[in-house]
């Protein structure tokens, strides 16, 4: 009876463990990650969430990052320009792409980007790397005090392209529909 309790149990852990990597919790958003899409430890503690994304055969990764800092951090425009500058390339040859959705009762303003990319943590030297691509969502609800929450996908551009339509779908899980 003791063995079959303990069974029991770890079975009852493993599957919490697994729903509870099925969302992203940010702010009072609740993200659905997108099957196959793996949750990793973030690397940083301004992370609110980090995900890697594998290729078919499992040779390339891109990450997708999710961020919120109470009291906000700059204005829509001001970030979506720092994402457009993290590519070494001026912004007339980076295909750059800014778009506004709404979605339930928050402004989304989606940010796409490709050629190379300057990885790296703010305050640190950046790596380039070249055909990389950033598909990215400010995500500004009607009210939160939470304020703003940006999340991005990095990567591979072939990746990140393929990874496109369950990156709007992950997003637009988050935004409160009513």
């Amino acid at each position: 009876m003791g063995f079959a309790l303990a069974s029991l149990l770890l079975a009852t852990v493993g599957n919490l463990r697994a729903e509870d990597h099925a969302t992203i919790d940010v702010g009072d958003m609740k993200f659905v990650r997108p099957a196959g899409w793996e949750w990793v430890e973030p690397a940083s503690s301004m992370r609110k969430g980090q995900l890697k994304v594998k290729d078919a055969e499992g040779k390339a990764s891109a990450e997708v990052v999710f961020f919120q800092f109470p009291g906000g951090a700059g204005t829509v425009k001001a970030n979506v320009d720092r994402w457009l500058g993290q590519f070494e390339e001026p912004r007339d040859k980076i295909n750059a792409k800014v778009e506004e959705v709404t979605i339930g009762k928050a402004k989304v303003t989606y940010v796409q980007a490709e050629g190379t990319y300057s990885s790296g943590m703010p305050g640190h030297p950046a790596t380039p790397m070249k055909d990389y691509a950033l598909i990215g969502a400010i995500i500004s609800p009607e009210s939160s005090t939470d304020g703003d929450v940006y999340v991005r996908i990095t990567g591979p551009k072939a990746l990140v392209k393929a990874s496109a339509a369950e990156f709007k779908k992950m997003i637009e899980s988050g935004p409160k529909k009513n």
